[in-house]
């Protein structure tokens, strides 16, 4: 039986490098995978202006998904200020009512940036408010499962508990379609996202007796496996 899952990043390529092997795995599986950006991360590059670089991040992170057969979305705010409101987790819960995802996956709720310690507050209220028996024309929904994915900006406290095998087919699918985004090639502040990731895969197979595996914590509930040990 085929499930959807929603991968909520703080801006444009979050979840694209963090669970994009998972999301690619899990499409080839024959789920549905839904990428949603709460800002379009347009002020990450250092000589273009954030109205061009918008433009840039927004057809990178529509080609991402189209590459490894996902769908795409960005709320309309600006990077480094995504609000902690109810607005927002509102916004986030329509989405959530309307494909009913299984599964979320977000950031961390400790970073060294703002925006992911508030799209991992966000989801995590837009969960709340979409189980809600509210007056709602799409009813409520209870997502059953609320992963937050390994990334090094959001190391503080991260302990992960969940291993998803990253078997080759989607390692491959992942690792070309990250490489049409400039920030991941190393182009804007020269950090070596790709590799970082790539050999993060590697390591995080070491310890679950994969090749390949993308850590995530639960938050100590386990109702899915996602091809992990």
């Amino acid at each position: 039986m085929s499930r959807t899952v929603l991968a909520i990043g703080g801006h444009i390529g979050d979840m694209d490098l963090t669970a994009g092997p998972t999301l690619a795995k899990m499409v080839l599986e024959g789920d549905r995978a839904i990428i949603l950006a709460c800002t379009y991360g347009e002020r990450g590059h250092p000589r273009m202006t954030p109205d061009e670089y918008r433009v840039q991040k927004i057809a990178e992170g529509e080609k991402f998904a189209a590459d490894i057969g996902a769908e795409f979305g960005v709320l309309d705010y600006s990077d480094g200020f995504l609000p902690d409101s109810d607005e927002a987790a509102e916004q986030i819960a329509d989405i959530i009512r309307v494909e009913k995802p299984e599964i979320i996956i977000t950031h961390w709720t400790r970073s060294i940036h703002r925006d992911h310690e508030r799209t991992a507050a966000l989801a995590e209220r837009a969960r709340f408010l979409a189980s809600l028996p509210l007056d709602h024309p799409n009813g409520r929904y209870s997502v059953r499962q609320f992963l937050h994915a390994e990334n090094w900006e959001d190391a503080v406290g991260f302990q992960p508990d969940l291993y998803v095998a990253i078997p080759d087919e989607a390692f491959r699918i992942w690792r070309s379609a990250i490489q049409n985004q400039a920030f991941a090639r190393g182009e804007t502040y020269g950090f070596r996202y790709i590799d970082y990731y790539t050999a993060m895969m590697t390591a995080r197979g070491c310890l679950s007796g994969q090749q390949r595996a993308c850590a995530f914590s639960t938050g100590g509930s386990r109702k899915f496996q996602l091809g992990g040990p």
